[in-house]
């Protein structure tokens, strides 16, 4: 049985993905969506033409990875791809969010970081030759953010862990791309918050063409997703100036 499993598929890139998968591969059996919201992944589950396996759970616990798998011992899958795409932000300083939940970045932490790659390692054993990981990160990851410290740390370590586990697993054939796309019109800033910055305003993208690209990239075995020319400028600057003068380019951009 060849199948797909995404988390975060309840909105967002996630569920984007669930939607672009079926048609991306024609060959799938199943796609297993995974998160919290139980209700909007069996709407999910009404419009996708794909049989869909449903894990509703909070991925900050841990019973989910254990549902997940408990039903990949018993069925053994062939996994073509594995989406990591859960996760959240919040911007604001350190000091000003941990005024609001003492907890919160605590919690960005484990999911962005922990539970992408607790999940990386449930799914290893079942990917084969040919196989995709695809892990979201962000622009954000290509330098430190003053006002989204925690979040962007939390996406270098998505983009770092992504292209050392490529260089593990591409004797057996299977491709690792951290896909970093910019500012993406999705439920996220309704967690996030946003900082009214007009730049980001000017350089928010649909999730559908985000989506498109990484799908494409992973297919070309590129390690790393950059949808749009702002983005692959950021990527460019990150890579050639100090990341202090980035950083405060960023900050002036980020302002109302």
């Amino acid at each position: 049985m060849r199948i797909a499993v995404i988390t975060g598929a309840s909105s967002g890139l996630g569920r984007e993905f669930a939607i672009q998968a079926e048609r991306f591969y024609k060959s799938l059996d199943e796609i297993w969506v995974v998160a919290r919201r139980a209700e909007r992944l069996e709407e999910l589950k009404k419009i996708l033409k794909t049989p869909v396996r449903v894990f509703a759970g909070d991925m900050e616990d841990y019973l989910v990875y254990r549902q997940v798998q408990n039903r990949l011992e018993n069925q053994r899958p062939d996994i073509r791809m594995l989406v990591n795409a859960a996760g959240f932000g919040k911007i604001g300083t350190v000091e000003e969010i941990a005024r609001e939940d003492a907890k919160l970045q605590l919690r960005m932490i484990d999911l962005n970081c922990r539970g992408l790659t607790e999940m990386t390692c449930v799914c290893l054993p079942y990917l084969s030759k040919g196989s995709r990981i695809l892990n979201i990160a962000s622009g954000a990851a290509f330098c430190p953010q003053s006002g989204f410290a925690v979040y962007a740390a939390t996406k270098a370590y998505v983009l770092s862990f992504s292209r050392g586990l490529q260089g593990e697993v591409a004797k057996r054939g299977i491709t690792v791309t951290a896909v970093c796309p910019g500012p993406v019109n999705t439920e996220f800033f309704q967690v996030s918050g946003t900082s009214g910055s007009r730049m980001k305003e000017a350089v928010l993208c649909e999730a559908a063409p985000v989506v498109r690209q990484a799908l494409l990239d992973a297919r070309n075995k590129k390690e790393v997703s950059v949808y749009g020319l702002p983005m692959k400028g950021a990527q460019a600057a990150a890579k050639l100036l100090p990341y202090t003068v980035v950083r405060k380019a960023m900050e002036i951009m980020g302002k109302k």
